[in-house]
């Protein structure tokens, strides 16, 4: 199976996919009217089995500001998507990965390819 991982962001979203049991950043688009679009193109263009999307929420389970918009982009997902989309647990992701960037550079992508390597690992024996 190969997997596409989403970091949600309100400006941004970071997306990376699985190459075997890795997950390697690909990209940062704008969270705009094409963003949908795009994501389809890239579903069929790379054959992605499932997406798995940061839920956004704090290590302690608390909601943030963007929560309700990005569980409602991944609502969106599930219903313009014919492939199984999958929420997980994100809290430090992006703090993580700027320890190893500029400070100048964004790093969405590489807090996507966290997020979709944490799922990766948690689903180890699960996963293809």
């Amino acid at each position: 199976m190969k997997y596409l991982g989403i970091d949600y962001g309100t400006k941004r979203i970071g997306f990376a996919i699985s190459v075997e049991s890795v997950a390697f950043p690909r990209g940062v688009i704008g969270n705009d009217a094409m963003l949908f679009e795009t994501l389809a193109s890239m579903i069929i263009k790379e054959r992605i089995s499932a997406i798995v999307v940061g839920d956004t929420l704090s290590f302690g389970g608390y909601e943030n500001p963007i929560t309700k918009e990005a569980e409602a982009f991944i609502e969106k997902l599930k219903k313009e998507t014919d492939i199984p989309v999958v929420s997980v647990c994100e809290a430090g992701s992006s703090v993580e990965v700027g320890r190893y960037a500029p400070d100048d550079q964004k790093h969405d992508d590489s807090a996507a390819a966290f997020i979709l390597q944490r799922y990766l690992d948690i689903n180890a024996s699960k996963v293809d």
